[in-house]
């Protein structure tokens, strides 16, 4: 009798190319990672990532952690990165990525909300105690049974992952390899406020798909991932673009420039993935001569109204790839033409090749009666972002959307059909990675007391950056730590020479 068939997951990937070319290069640290992190840089081969997945696998299964439970983590975009999220798909657990700027009040919302089992962090990243912070946020979830990290001095209480990776792995549990099962909750802002956004493997690998199609990336690239991992858009342009063209991953903790160039020319990358402005920028300075192995770039944008404004590419050794990011709903791509400028975006299918016009790889793009840009395809979660069903007569009710509305103002440009989106969502703010409701500044403020000022300015790189006035400004800074509110708004209030 025939087996159903499956779609495949972020595992089931790894393990073609470990089968095919164990003793090849998987996987490689970022170079200043002592400096960040206090370890010394990884490099491993397919073969040795696998025997690090089975052990840490095996340590899950061996805690206690049942099949299908919620495994919160908050790393950096180093090698323990993608060892944990693939070994906990490999004991069929379910990743919640935490951002790095997240504090205590975030990070315990997050595990209430999706009533994480566990969580995984590192001792300290940059200086800040991450150990500590996981510490704290798990005592108030009580759903929390395991915390762990990797690094030195580990608070009691924390088990350690580097003592797990240096013994034998144990025995793990069968998991049956189903890319319709959830592989992970990353979190999102709408004007409904904070929204947990669930995902099966097969939309994190249409989204990484979506990527490396219209970039056309080669089969057994060196990719040098230098963006945010903790986000659908970090685990799809880093983990999904690897395991899909079966190369090596080269991973850059955000941001250096100068160690960002050294590494591409030491690992001989031949694609980047960076903030798109952090990319115009290198393209900027003379790029084909610094960094002469590069064949493509992807460029990611956090504020995707901002694309059709951007500067001409003048790079052409290596073409740039413009990938729109929507929060957490999804993303497409549009590589440039060869005059380096924004190509049009289309209403309908996209995919690759373009010939291709039937093609739906990566998903549509609509005009929601509202105005604003709408996203579906297989990397979509519908469900995650579908409206509250009225109350009343179910015979009337509406049937439930097939799409989701990002929020982003649009319009079609009557000559061309083009779509122009033209305004982010409206009463959300968006600093870099970190989105969050205009109403919540205001809230935060009102804490502070009388006179105290908090505000978001816009910001031509990264959508707004955040300003603050209180009458003593260090004790504001001081009473933002306590209330666990992450660095932004803290530094919000630094003092200043001139006015905000």
């Amino acid at each position: 009798m025939n087996q159903p068939a499956v779609s495949p997951t972020l595992d089931t990937l790894f393990q073609r190319t470990l089968m095919r070319q164990p003793h090849a290069p998987a996987l490689l640290d970022p170079l200043n990672k002592a400096r960040v992190t206090g370890h010394q840089p990884r490099r491993m081969t397919y073969a040795e990532a696998d025997t690090a997945i089975e052990a840490l696998s095996a340590h899950f299964v061996e805690s206690g952690l049942p099949a299908n439970s919620v495994i919160a983590i908050q790393l950096p975009a180093t090698v323990e990165f993608v060892l944990t999220v693939l070994a906990a798909h490999r004991a069929g657990l379910v990743v919640a990525v935490l951002p790095l700027l997240w504090r205590h009040a975030e990070l315990t919302a997050a595990l209430n909300r999706t009533a994480a089992r566990a969580i995984v962090t590192m001792s300290k990243v940059d200086g800040v105690s991450y150990s500590d912070l996981a510490m704290h946020a798990a005592a108030e979830a009580f759903s929390i049974r395991y915390v762990c990290g990797f690094g030195a001095d580990l608070p009691e209480g924390m088990a350690s992952l580097d003592d797990v990776l240096a013994r034998p792995p144990g025995t793990t549990r069968a998991v049956i390899q189903d890319g319709r099962k959830a592989a992970m909750i990353s979190f999102d802002v709408t004007a409904e406020g904070f929204r947990p956004v669930p995902r099966p493997h097969f939309s994190l690998i249409a989204g990484g798909l979506a990527m490396s199609l219209e970039a056309d990336i080669k089969q057994g690239a060196t990719v040098m991932a230098a963006f945010t991992p903790m986000s659908f858009a970090g685990l799809a342009s880093s983990l999904a673009v690897w395991l899909l063209c079966g190369g090596t991953l080269a991973l850059h903790h955000p941001f250096e420039s100068d160690v960002l160039e050294q590494q591409i020319n030491a690992h001989e990358c031949e694609v980047l993935i960076a903030p798109a402005q952090l990319a115009l920028r290198l393209g900027d300075a003379d790029l084909a001569a610094r960094m002469p192995g590069l064949r493509n770039v992807i460029g990611l944008w956090r504020a995707p109204e901002q694309v059709a404004a951007s500067d001409a590419w003048i790079a052409p050794h290596a073409p740039l790839t413009d990938v729109y990011l929507f929060g957490e709903a999804g993303l497409f791509g549009a590589r440039r033409g060869e005059d380096g400028m924004p190509v049009a975006v289309m209403p309908g299918p996209h995919g690759a090749p373009r010939e291709q016009s039937g093609s739906s790889i990566a998903g549509e793009i609509l005009l929601t009666p509202r105005g604003t840009l709408g996203l579906r395809g297989a990397m979509v979660p519908i469900a995650a972002y579908a409206p509250p069903q009225p109350v009343g007569d179910t015979l009337t009710a509406q049937p439930p959307r097939d799409y989701v509305d990002t929020g982003y103002a649009a319009r079609l440009d009557r000559p061309s059909g083009a779509i122009c989106i033209t305004a982010p969502p409206s009463g959300i703010m968006a600093v870099g990675g970190y989105r969050f409701l205009s109403n919540d500044l205001q809230e935060w403020a009102r804490r502070l007391g009388q006179g105290a000022l908090l505000t978001a300015l816009p910001d031509r790189l990264s959508g707004h950056r955040l300003a603050g006035r209180a009458q003593d400004n260090a004790r504001a800074r001081e009473a933002l730590n306590e209330l666990g509110l992450n660095p932004l708004m803290v530094e919000a209030f630094r003092d200043r020479s001139g006015p905000v």
